[in-house]
Formats: structure tokens, C-alpha cells, sequence
């Protein structure tokens, strides 16, 4: 029987130098952003990537006419602002609803001259070449957003303020099905997650870049270096780290950082503190890209 050793997360000491840079991509909401351009149901959703973030990364790491690949599509944003942009956009996702959801965002936002650019499959992102057919190889760029490994849910205050769960259980983790990575934690998380980078590799080109985008999230008073794990497992998967980007969640206002934290977030910074955890708030998230070399490829 053979095993496999998860990789460790790189200290910020055997880390590769790699350019910094940061984004304003909050400048205005993330409801402002989807509003009358997004469906109304995209609220379901528990882990939306921003409108913005998406545009940049695209516009950042592809050219007009590449092939973009979202294998974690959720609800389409990347697939929606790609197609704009003039790039071709496949999106693969697992669970049911939002594939549903994902294609009615699509033939809601992109007119006649953009919806043939867009489309989803159902599947699962460790089959990526599989699910991907001819495409595979010939992808430019992936952008992906994967679950945090922490409980992720669509807030019901009105439920939390009558004694009731904050986040109803039919909306936790993306998937009512345990089996979805979403409620994957700890070692199944990093497996899974393994497994996926490395089919983002099969089907990606030489020369091409894999966009991450990721957050550092606490549980029971500890961190977890979300950012760091997806270094390891992406470099471990045959990728070279090329660029760290800080997506800021706050606005830029006279030179400060206007940040917009919600009540739940104060709340639970205000909990942690009490309890002596040095918590503060979270107000960006953390963008990292990858490259596939050809030397990488060939030897693989």
C-alpha cells in the first residue's frame, strides 16, 4: 500500500520571492456590483467571488479570444465577466443548483454576441480532463475561488435573533451532501484540494497561469494559512508560484481603508478578543498565480 504526505505550508522564510501587488477591487460593494446585472438568487450562494476581482484577474492573466476555465464555477461570475472581456469561459461544478443557476446567469447578463463564448458542465473537478474533452491542454487560464475549509452559510439574522441557527443548515457548505468539498476539513481538504491542482495542471497549457483566490480564516482561536496551503499543494502539483496579490475588501477613501465589516464580523472579532484571541478584522483576500512551465510539463 502506498501513502501520500500532504505538503507543509512554506514559512514566510523558504517562501520564493515573488512580486507583491494590491488591488482595489472593493471600491464599490459586492452588492453594487452584481446589482441588476446578477440574478436575484445569487444571494443563495454562501461564497460569491466579487465582480471585480474576477474582471481583474482575467483581464491581468489572459488575452481576448484565451480560454478561461473556472472548476469551481459556483454561480458563473468568472465564466459572466470572462465572456465580456472577449475570452472563451467553461466553467465546470458539481453540485446541481448552482449549474442551474450559473446558466440562467449567463443567458441573463451576456447578449447574442457573448452567450456562445460561456458554458457549464456538471462535474467533478478532479476529472477535469475528463469533463473538458479536446478543450483539454488547450486552456490559457484558470481562476478559481475553492471552499475556505471553514463553515460557509447564507446569514438569516432575523432566525439568529429568535434563538435560531445564524446560517440554516440547507444553506451551509454549498451542498447538503457531506461529500462535497465544501464540508471537507483538515486532511480530506488538502486530498481533495491535491487532487484538483493537479487536474488544473493536466488540462492547462504550457505556459499558462492558474489564479487562486483564497482566505485566511480562524477556527477555535486558531489560523489557518490558507494562502500558504495553496502554495504548497499548487507547487507540490508541478505549478511555478509567480505573483502574491492583496484583493482589498475595503474601499480606498482620501488614502485610508474604508472597510464595510458586517455586524456578524464585528461580532465574532468581539468574541475572539474577549475570549483573548488577538483577532482583527479581515478586510482583503489573498490572490495567488501560477504558471506552468514547459520544462514542468514535458517532465510530467
Amino acid at each position: 500500500m502506498t501513502t501520500t504526505t500532504t505538503p507543509r505550508c512554506p514559512s514566510r522564510h523558504d517562501r520564493p520571492d515573488v512580486p507583491l501587488a494590491i488591488w482595489p477591487v472593493a471600491q464599490t460593494t459586492a452588492q453594487w456590483q452584481r446589482a441588476d446585472r446578477y440574478l436575484p438568487a445569487c444571494t443563495a450562494h454562501p461564497g460569491k467571488m466579487l465582480p471585480e476581482l474576477a474582471r481583474r484577474i482575467v483581464t491581468e492573466y489572459s488575452n481576448p479570444g484565451d480560454l478561461v476555465l473556472d472548476p469551481l464555477a459556483g454561480i458563473g461570475t468568472t465564466l459572466a465577466e470572462a465572456a465580456l472581456l472577449g475570452r472563451r469561459a467553461v466553467g465546470v461544478e458539481l453540485e446541481d443548483r448552482w449549474v442551474a443557476l450559473a446558466t440562467q446567469n449567463l443567458d441573463h447578463m451576456l447578449d447574442g454576441g457573448h452567450r456562445h463564448l460561456a458554458e457549464v458542465r456538471q462535474g467533478d473537478a478532479r476529472r477535469l480532463p475528463e469533463l473538458l474533452g479536446d478543450l483539454a491542454g488547450q486552456v490559457d487560464l484558470i481562476v478559481t475561488s475553492p471552499p475556505y475549509a471553514c463553515d460557509a452559510g447564507v446569514i438569516d439574522k432575523r432566525a439568529w435573533l429568535a434563538g435560531r441557527r445564524l446560517c440554516p443548515d440547507d444553506t451551509l457548505n454549498y451542498s447538503t451532501d457531506r461529500a462535497n468539498l465544501g464540508h471537507a476539513r483538515g486532511p480530506a481538504y488538502e486530498t481533495a484540494m491535491a487532487e484538483i491542482y493537479a487536474a488544473c495542471h493536466a488540462v492547462l497549457r504550457p505556459g499558462g497561469h492558474l489564479v487562486v483566490v483564497t482566505k485566511n480564516t480562524r477556527r477555535k482561536g486558531r489560523t489557518l494559512d490558507l494562502a500558504g496551503l495553496t502554495v504548497a499543494l499548487a507547487t507540490a502539483a508541478g505549478f511555478t508560484y509567480r505573483q502574491h496579490v492583496i484583493a482589498l475588501h475595503a474601499a480606498i477613501r482620501d488614502g485610508d481603508l474604508a472597510a464595510r465589516p458586517s455586524y456578524w464580523q464585528m461580532t465574532q472579532i468581539r468574541h475572539a478578543r474577549q475570549r483573548g484571541e488577538p483577532a482583527h478584522l479581515v478586510a482583503h483576500e489573498d490572490v495567488t498565480a501560477y504558471a506552468k512551465n514547459q520544462e514542468t510539463a514535458d517532465a510530467r
